[in-house]
């Protein structure tokens, strides 16, 4: 199913944008969505959500949703946020099979990940390691790390990062590319303060 902006809040969405407004809130995305409008990394990259994300909110978000709806498609994988704060960011992610997150450093950010479900290879400061359903992997900020499934079976779990720094804006921006190709998400990471490294020799 194509992911994209319900044409109804495309107009608040882009005043929102231009007025350097938070745009968190707007964008109904995902099944809820009746059109779809295919926008190019810019139109997303800019916007500001430093507005009205100060303080996590008590509540409870339900199984199968996440934050307004939203699902990402980054790097093949499936990204449904289920909080956000100036602190923390969290989000369920759905691996199928052979996709992986290239190694990459989060200079800003401790990152943990918890498995429900499948086989997650780990390349972690240049080390490996193998997580399987109920372990929690640890990555301290400043820490190169690489995410893979090798394994014959979807990987199933829930990430989270403190602070939350530019990681909501840069899945939103990743996900709204055309084409996600390797050297653009790369670039348009290293705006988002994440660094993604070379890879290794004969790679």
């Amino acid at each position: 199913m194509p992911h994209g902006i319900t044409p109804a809040t495309l107009t608040t969405w882009l005043e929102k944008r231009a007025a350097g407004q938070s745009l968190i809130a707007a964008p109904a995305v995902g099944a809820a969505a009746q059109t779809t409008l295919d926008l190019k990394t810019t139109d997303i990259v800019t916007h500001n959500r430093s507005e009205g994300m100060n303080t996590l909110t008590a509540g409870i978000t339900k199984a199968g949703t996440g934050i307004d709806g939203i699902s990402w498609n980054i790097l093949g994988q499936t990204y449904v946020p289920k909080t956000l704060s100036e602190n923390t960011f969290s989000w369920h992610a759905t691996f199928p099979t052979g996709t992986f997150v290239p190694p990459h450093i989060h200079p800003t950010q401790d990152e943990f990940i918890y498995l429900f479900e499948g086989r997650l290879d780990l390349v972690l400061d240049g080390r490996d390691f193998v997580a399987t359903p109920g372990d929690v992997i640890r990555l301290p900020m400043g820490i190169p790390h690489g995410i893979f499934n090798k394994s014959d079976q979807t990987v199933k779990c829930f990430f989270w990062v403190s602070p939350t720094r530019k990681l909501y804006d840069l899945f939103w921006a990743i996900h709204s590319m055309k084409d996600q190709n390797p050297p653009d998400v790369v670039a348009l990471a290293a705006r988002y303060e994440i660094t993604f490294l070379p890879p290794p020799p004969g790679a």
